[in-house]
């Protein structure tokens, strides 16, 4: 879920079936953020408007289908879960998947 893949975790260790790192927040935002937690609250709202951006859509459409027809986890390698865009992803998905039903 994250942009950049971890430092130390091999991607064969990992046992991943898919990793959709267009879903992950863009590079600009990343360095905005850089998990300053006072920046939160602004940082979900544009990365919850970033996924119709058109660099982002076919992984988040891809996402949204995997999510209706299967459990989906998602992993990140953030130590501030609560602060984090796989928080903000979780939530959005959440809604979406409630919102489509």
């Amino acid at each position: 879920m994250d942009r950049l893949w971890p430092r130390g975790m091999s991607k064969e260790r990992a046992h991943l079936d898919e990793w959709l790192r267009d879903v992950a927040q863009s590079a600009d935002l990343r360095h905005w953020h850089h998990h300053d937690q006072e920046r939160f609250a602004e940082f979900r709202d544009r990365y919850i408007g970033e996924p119709e951006d058109a660099d982002h859509r076919p992984a988040v459409q891809h996402l949204r289908d995997l999510a209706a027809h299967d459990k989906v986890t998602l992993l990140t390698a953030t130590k501030d879960l609560g602060h984090s865009e796989a928080a903000v992803l979780a939530q959005w998905l959440g809604a979406a998947g409630t919102a489509s039903r």
